[in-house]
């Protein structure tokens, strides 16, 4: 594969892209003229507008296409690689009781404003999305689906009271950048709550980065077109590598307070050796 590579259009590296954007521009021969400025200001030269249509009396939408010089640099691309392997349900359901010993709990909700459930129903419910059942479907876990606008007190209250072992919040409205400020206010709750002893976080939506998992506080980000199967395999890896982690901090306590009490060794006589000692000596 080669290194650096540029957009395909017509012809192999013509570097052709096409791209849309709104103005606050009444329809016509000069908005076509603002869109072609942008366009140019933005790589693209020769920049065609080859459509515009009036939204209401100020606006206008384009779709322009042209040309731009840049280059991909592929060594430079950075993305949240899958780190786990993806799991059968039977496979999950077999792994969580083995880990657990009891069912793994869910807790699902929409948090905010945010009234869009379709993202977090297509992970949760039995019918699921992309051909794979949703979670409900696992026998090894119980889901809590809120649903939508539950505020982040509610939400962290009702992951307390049912004991929850992973939070899964969705977001799909952006507009100033409500999702992130919505799943920042969330992940502090929990810590402030409930410390170390606090649940999974996991955030999704279509607009977020997964690359954002520690600025936003969470465990892992989910983006679009995300299957159920997935988030299901990520559970599974997470909960394994907590056990994992809970375990060899328990044995490393263990091994400190077994050496801290241990006898040491070349220590002063008791008295009554002493006394024996200087008895013999007489």
């Amino acid at each position: 594969m080669k290194r650096h590579v540029r957009p395909y259009g017509d012809t192999t590296g013509d570097g052709m892209v096409q791209t849309s954007f709104t103005l606050p521009v009444p329809a016509g021969p000069h908005a076509d003229g603002a869109a072609r400025q942008l366009a140019n200001k933005m790589g693209i030269d020769p920049a065609m507008v080859v459509h515009s249509h009036p939204i209401g009396d100020d606006f206008t939408f384009f779709v322009v296409y042209g040309s731009v010089r840049h280059l991909v640099d592929l060594d430079e691309v950075r993305v949240v690689e899958r780190d786990y392997p993806l799991l059968p349900p039977a496979e999950v359901n077999t792994a969580l009781k083995k880990l657990l010993r009891r069912k793994l709990v869910v807790v699902g909700a929409c948090i905010g404003t945010d009234a869009h459930t379709v993202g977090i129903d297509a992970i949760l419910n039995v019918k699921g999305f992309a051909g794979e059942k949703g979670l409900e479907y696992y026998r090894e876990l119980t889901v809590v689906n809120l649903g939508a606008q539950v505020s982040v007190p509610d939400l962290v209250r009702r992951a307390r009271a049912e004991k929850a072992d992973a939070v899964l919040v969705s977001q799909v409205v952006t507009q100033r950048d409500a999702h992130i400020l919505n799943t920042r206010e969330m992940s502090a709750a929990f810590r402030e709550a409930m410390g170390e002893r606090r649940p999974l976080l996991i955030a999704g939506g279509p607009r977020f980065d997964p690359l954002m998992a520690d600025e936003l506080g969470v465990d892992r980000v989910f983006g679009r077109g995300t299957t159920p199967g997935e988030v299901a395999s990520y559970l599974t890896h997470a909960i394994r590598t907590r056990t994992q982690t809970s375990k060899t901090r328990t044995a490393t306590a263990q091994a400190t307070t077994t050496r801290t009490a241990a006898p040491r060794t070349g220590t002063t006589p008791t008295p009554t050796t002493t006394a024996a000692a200087r008895k013999e000596h007489a």
